[in-house]
């Protein structure tokens, strides 16, 4: 069993600052990419930033203001959001692909953390 938890979310001032932590732990085989999501206000959830062995890609919404990189121990991802807007308002949400064996190879999401940006 594996267990995405994330945290950092937080209500901040338009133009602020946060950094979002997701630390995957459980039955971990190897860890191919580490992406986070968000859920804006009645909106579907879209992908924000990806990591993987080639490096991050990013949204064109957020590209130049976020960096998604990887911890010390490759079982956390962050993402530091810097000169936030009300548009990034949503549920961000972490999704690593996670081989639990040399075979078995799954999605698993984290539960969410909500940001908030005021304006």
């Amino acid at each position: 069993q594996v267990q995405l938890v994330e945290s950092g979310g937080d209500l901040v001032q338009s133009g602020g600052s946060l950094r979002l932590s997701c630390a995957a732990s459980g039955n971990i085989f190897r860890i191919h990419s580490m992406s986070w999501y968000r859920q804006p206000p009645g909106k579907q959830r879209e992908l924000v930033a990806n990591i993987n062995s080639l490096g991050p890609t990013y949204a064109d919404s957020v590209q130049g203001r976020f960096t998604i990189s990887r911890g010390e121990s490759e079982n956390i991802v962050y993402l530091q959001m810097n000169s936030l807007k009300p548009d990034d308002t949503g549920i961000y949400f972490c999704k690593a692909a996670i081989r639990t064996t040399a075979q078995v190879l799954g999605d698993y999401w984290g539960q969410g953390t909500q940001v908030t940006v005021s304006s």
